[in-house]
C-alpha cells in the first residue's frame, strides 16, 4: 500500500476498532498473489489484512474473488473448531477490497520441526483436517463463482476447473511437458472416478508446510497454531487436500497424519478409484504451478525449478491416470 500506516488505521476504523491503538505495521511474505500486512495493537493483539491485486494484474481464471473464498473458508472452519484465523471484517464494498482477520500463533512449519516432534504434530494435523472435511457446502466448486455457479455434482465442477486451467495454459502460452490436447485426453480418462464423490466437503487445497503454523507455547509441547491462506478453497472431494499435504510426495507414507485423520472420523482409503482421483488432483495442482509462472513473471531460478521438478510430476500423474483407468476398464462417456 502507498501509506501502510494510514491504511492500517483506516482498516481498523472501518472494522469498528480504535485506530489509535495501532502501534506497528509489518509486511508479511510468503504469498504470491495478495498483499499481506500484520497490524500490531498496543495491547499486543495482532491482526492480518489482505488486499488483492488490481483487476488489471494478470492472473489465472480461478483467482478472481479469492478473498471471497478465504473469508468463506475461515467462517466455515470455525464451525468445526479448526485452528484458523477468524474473520474480523470483509471490506468488499470499500474503496480498496480487503479482508481483516485475527493472527494465529506460531510460525510456518519448517526445518526447525525435529524428527521427534513431527509424528505428534502430523497426527494433530490429521485430526484438524478431518474436522475440516466434516464441513459441507451448498454445491461443488469455488465459492467465489470465479468459474461460474456452484455445480450440482463434483464431476461437473472439477472438469470445469480443469478446463479453466488448460484454457489459461493455452492463453498464456505456458510451457507444459505435454501439449494441452494431450493433457486433456489423459485427465479425461479418469473422470468416471469423480462420480464417487457425492458430498461437497470443505477443501483447503493449499496445505503445504508454509500454510501450517506450528506454535511453541512456553513450557508446552509444540502444536498446530493455525491453517492459514485459505483463499484457494473449494467445495469438493476431501482427497484433494492430500495433494498439498504431501506436496510432490505420497500421503500414504505419512502414517502419523493418516492415523490422526482416521481417529477424527476422516475416510482415507486408497482403492483404484481413489488413486485415480488423487492423480487427477495432483495433475490439477501441477498445472496451476506450471501455468502461473507466466502471469507471475517468475525469475529464472523459479522457472528452472518448476520445469525440472514439477513438470516430471505432472507427467507421472497423467501416466498414472491413464494406467489406472485401463485397469478399471471404464471409459469416459
Amino acid at each position: 500500500m502507498a501509506d501502510s500506516w494510514e491504511w492500517g488505521r483506516q482498516v481498523l476504523e472501518d472494522a469498528g476498532l480504535d485506530p489509535d491503538r495501532l502501534t506497528a505495521v509489518r509486511p508479511l511474505s510468503g504469498g504470491t498473489y495478495n498483499t499481506v500486512e500484520e497490524l500490531l495493537l498496543t495491547d499486543g493483539t495482532r491482526y492480518v489484512v489482505k488486499v488483492p491485486p488490481a483487476a488489471t494484474v494478470p492472473g489465472l481464471s480461478y483467482e478472481r474473488g479469492l478473498l471471497v473464498a478465504e473469508a468463506e473458508f475461515y467462517r466455515r472452519a470455525a464451525e468445526a473448531e479448526v485452528a484458523a484465523p477468524h474473520v474480523v471484517a470483509f471490506g468488499t464494498g470499500a474503496a480498496v477490497p480487503h479482508l481483516l482477520m485475527t493472527a494465529c500463533p506460531g510460525e510456518p512449519w519448517d526445518a526447525s520441526v525435529t524428527a521427534a516432534e513431527r509424528p505428534p504434530l502430523r497426527r494433530e494435523l490429521g485430526r484438524q483436517v478431518a474436522r475440516l472435511h466434516s464441513v459441507t457446502g451448498p454445491g461443488h466448486g469455488y465459492p467465489s463463482r470465479a468459474l461460474g455457479p456452484l455445480a450440482p455434482d463434483w464431476r461437473t465442477a472439477f472438469t470445469t476447473m480443469i478446463d479453466a486451467i488448460l484454457g489459461d495454459a493455452r492463453d498464456y502460452g505456458a510451457r507444459l511437458p505435454r501439449s494441452v490436447a494431450q493433457v486433456e485426453a489423459a485427465v479425461r480418462a479418469g473422470y468416471p472416478a469423480l462420480d464417487e464423490v457425492t458430498v461437497p466437503a470443505l477443501v483447503h487445497f493449499d496445505l503445504w508446510d508454509g500454510n501450517i503454523l506450528v506454535d511453541r507455547p512456553a513450557g508446552g509441547e509444540p502444536r498446530i497454531g493455525g491453517l492459514i491462506d485459505g483463499e484457494r478453497m473449494f467445495w469438493g472431494d476431501p482427497l484433494a487436500d492430500f495433494v498439498s499435504l504431501a506436496l510432490l510426495g505420497d500421503i500414504k507414507q505419512d502414517e502419523a497424519f493418516l492415523t490422526g485423520y482416521r481417529e477424527a472420523g476422516g475416510r482415507a482409503e486408497f482403492d483404484v478409484p481413489a488413486r485415480v482421483r488423487l492423480a487427477l488432483y495432483r495433475a490439477y495442482l501441477y498445472l496451476i504451478m506450471l501455468t502461473e509462472t507466466v502471469p507471475r513473471a517468475v525469475d529464472v531460478e523459479r522457472e528452472r525449478w518448476v520445469q525440472s521438478t514439477v513438470a516430471p510430476h505432472l507427467v507421472a500423474a497423467l501416466d498414472e491416470i491413464e494406467a489406472l483407468s485401463r485397469v478399471t476398464g471404464v471409459r469416459t462417456p
